[in-house]
């Protein structure tokens, strides 16, 4: 049995819900979404699925844990984000579907936060209300894109962002009102403004129109701030396993030097430094370690530095000023790592890799030249952070082999 269990909280009728979904039964739009690959299976039989897929990619550099799932694996996503458009039956919203351009109206997803869809239908109907139409990329005209919503799974803080496709927003107020009275939790509202030909969903310019601007919510005892651009997991319960494995991997006694390699908002790094003795954070995003370092002081974290910067050339540069660190912290996007990065790890040569991937295959690419360099896989752990999907979480400790 898959270690996702019996989720204790669970009625009945919630727990055939898991196993209907999970048939491909409770989505009515899973053959036009496509964004739910594995809704054929039981939740079981898509655990047993990814664990077999692990072990093919992954099962020569050592033994792989059980993957660890969810309990209740509905609902779990914290961002939510909807295209609007029109079609014969006037103003729709819902997701792109799979390899197109297309928008599969959808008022309820399976995956993402009920209170999330909620909104979006709201937003939809006071669109007509106060007669905004929706944009038109093809003739770049009207006037709403998309809505992305964000929620604090533990602090209940929920952030709308209108993605609109000029800044002139009519009757904003009045709208705004109209919104938050239907919707008094909502923390925050933000227009960002995408006037071009793109794929990308956010623009450049950001306004605030009612509250701080972002929200907050909290790991393993730290809060972190989630503006509309922080990257941030969009399921809240996974995030923390996987975060705790990647802690329990680095073995910290409170002496180390740890680097956060691709460090973002400082996520990882800052939840590390309570066990460690000095963490350093390095990422190219300006913006990104501008929330870094926000979010440091936020939780009173003295032992932690954050650089903007190349982490290969910063890795090099601490090498060659003949300066170490104890662990390597890495959670590259799904395209995984580089060699000129990889390479600057095998220079600075700390005594553990803590790799967090999204994406086994460019993992296990980036394990043999490792191995190649002097390194050994120690332990493997799968995590399913986006149930009913085809992707997987991977933890994995890397040592120096000993000469």
């Amino acid at each position: 049995m898959y270690n996702h269990g019996k989720n204790p909280f669970l009625n009945n009728q919630e727990a055939k819900k898991v196993e209907r979904v999970g048939k491909g039964n409770g989505c009515p739009h899973y053959k036009k979404c496509g964004g739910c690959h594995l809704q054929n299976m039981t939740y079981s039989e898509q655990l047993r699925y990814k664990q077999v897929n692990v072990i093919k990619l992954l099962g020569r550099f050592c033994r792989i844990n059980e993957i660890i799932g969810m309990e209740n694996p509905l609902h779990y996503r914290c961002k939510v984000q909807a295209a609007f458009g029109k079609d014969k039956s006037g103003i729709i919203s819902g997701v792109y579907q799979s390899s197109t351009h297309k928008i599969v109206p959808i008022d309820l997803c399976m995956i993402e936060d009920e209170k999330a869809d909620e909104i979006i239908v709201t937003v939809r109907k006071l669109l007509k209300s106060f007669k905004l139409k929706p944009f038109d990329e093809n003739n770049m005209t009207g006037f709403l894109r998309h809505v992305l919503i964000r929620k604090g799974f533990y602090t209940g803080q929920i952030m709308v962002v209108l993605v609109t496709g000029t800044s002139i927003f009519p009757s904003s107020r009045s709208f705004i009102n109209a919104l938050v009275g239907r919707h008094p939790e909502i923390t925050t509202i933000v227009q960002n403004v995408n006037n071009k030909f793109t794929s990308l969903v956010l623009g450049d310019k950001t306004v605030t129109l009612y509250g701080e601007g972002y929200i907050e919510d909290t790991i393993l005892d730290c809060t972190f701030r989630i503006s509309p651009r922080s990257f941030y997991q969009i399921n809240p319960v996974m995030t923390t396993k996987l975060y705790s494995k990647a802690i329990e991997y680095m073995e910290l006694t409170g002496s180390e030097t740890a680097i956060d390699a691709y460090c973002g908002t400082g996520t990882i790094g800052i939840l590390a430094s309570a066990k460690a003795g000095k963490v350093i954070g390095v990422e190219l995003n300006g913006d990104a370690v501008y929330d870094a370092k926000f979010n440091a002081k936020r939780n009173n974290i003295e032992n932690i530095e954050f650089y903007t910067a190349d982490a290969s050339d910063f890795m090099v540069e601490m090498a060659k000023l003949g300066q170490r660190a104890d662990v390597v912290i890495m959670d590259p996007p799904r395209a995984g790592s580089d060699q000129r990065f990889m390479s600057s790890v095998v220079t600075l040569s700390p005594e553990k890799i803590v790799y967090v991937s999204c994406n086994p295959e460019t993992l296990a690419r980036d394990l043999s030249y490792f191995v190649k360099n002097a390194y050994h896989v120690r332990r493997i752990q799968p995590v399913d952070m986006f149930p009913h999907t085809n992707h997987v979480e991977v933890c994995c400790c890397l040592v120096k082999a000993k000469t």
